[in-house]
């Protein structure tokens, strides 16, 4: 699994031209599936994102997590994150896993994600035609792969 983390100030997704879901304060979480992953990667992954320090303290140290700073979450799904481009100029998907696959793992990381935050993710629609708006708080954009876990 990748994931995007952005720390927002608000976010939201949008389905034909319609707010479907919006957070404020929190974590914006774009989270692309490929085929080997497993649930022993959204467990990792899930703890990773709700305890990772990237809020600020009362100093202005990124040293609070978003469970912390009693921040929300929304989850959307994004397969071109495994986008390859490393032949021409078309990128190729394939490495991002098929819809019935991801689709049941995008639900169980969503579950996972809350569960960890003791508090409902909001979330967008598997493979919907989505806009999403944000405002990245910072900067601060974190890209975590389950299978490197750097």
């Amino acid at each position: 699994m990748r994931v995007v983390v952005q720390r927002v100030s608000t976010a939201s997704v949008s389905i034909d031209d319609e707010v479907y879901a919006k957070i404020r304060h929190g974590l914006l979480v774009l989270v692309g599936i490929e085929e080997p992953d497993t649930i022993e990667d959204i467990v990792w992954l899930s703890a990773k994102i709700v305890n990772m320090r990237i809020f600020n303290d009362d100093h202005g140290m990124m040293n609070k997590s978003v469970a912390d700073v009693f921040g929300e979450i929304l989850v959307v799904s994004q397969f071109t994150l495994f986008a390859n481009t490393k032949k021409g100029n078309r990128p190729s998907f394939i490495r991002a896993a098929k819809p019935e696959f991801a689709s049941k793992l995008y639900e169980i990381f969503c579950a996972q994600i809350s569960q960890e935050l003791s508090r409902p993710v909001k979330t967008g629609v598997f493979g919907a035609d989505m806009q999403i708006s944000l405002i990245n708080e910072g900067p601060v954009t974190i890209i975590i792969d389950s299978k490197h876990r750097e």
